[in-house]
């Protein structure tokens, strides 16, 4: 077992960031198991040891890559529903917000295998953490939802299991498209999620 360091504060940025971009590169393209730190520590044209200056274990150094790629998920949700004249009816808004989710999940298949469908340490779990707003991702379709049960859109619920609810519907059609089970193009597949997106928010309108 390599021997753990304390994280450098004077260790290069540039360096941190490499090594980063390297076991993100390793995890998009053959998946979790395949990042290890000399593997990592290889690509990144660094010593095996040094490795362990920038990121005190593996663990580490896959939750900085989980917590950059929920930064890259919520600039998806935040460009498709922008915070200012949003377009479009309160209904097209929610649509498009859970759309980004599938955008992210076709740009980061097996990034969004891993911080998705396997088990990690640190995820997030209901209820205490999303609702403490633990969930940089969750948090604007949950202020979404609240917004739209306000203006009397939507029934009043409870806004946090109505955004899981919108949540676990789109990941279950992910999750059945990156398994194999739809014979559909790209395209087809989108359209049949906005359709059943769009009937699941008509049974939730008051």
């Amino acid at each position: 077992m390599a021997r753990k360091h304390a994280p450098d504060p004077t260790a290069d940025n540039s360096t941190r960031s490499r090594i980063a971009a390297a076991a993100l590169e390793i995890l998009e393209s053959e998946g979790a198991a395949a990042v290890s730190m000399r593997r990592v520590a290889e690509a990144a044209a660094i010593t095996p040891m040094a490795i362990y200056y920038h990121f005190e274990s593996r663990e580490n150094l896959l939750d900085t890559i989980t917590t950059q790629e929920f930064a890259k998920l919520l600039g998806y949700i935040e460009q498709r529903t922008p915070q200012r004249k949003l377009p479009g009816t309160p209904e097209a808004r929610l649509i498009s917000a859970m759309e980004a989710y599938v955008d992210y999940a076709f740009a980061r298949p097996r990034v969004f295998d891993y911080v998705f469908a396997e088990t990690r340490p640190g995820a997030r779990r209901y209820p205490e953490d999303f609702r403490a707003r633990r969930s940089p991702t969750l948090n604007p379709i949950a202020d979404l939802v609240a917004s739209l049960m306000t203006s009397g859109v939507l029934k009043k619920d409870d806004v946090w299991e109505v955004a899981l609810e919108l949540w676990a519907h789109a990941h279950g059609y992910v999750a059945l498209y990156r398994a194999g089970r739809f014979n559909l193009s790209e395209d087809q597949f989108r359209t049949l999620v906005r359709r059943s997106i769009r009937r699941l928010i008509h049974g939730l309108k008051a």
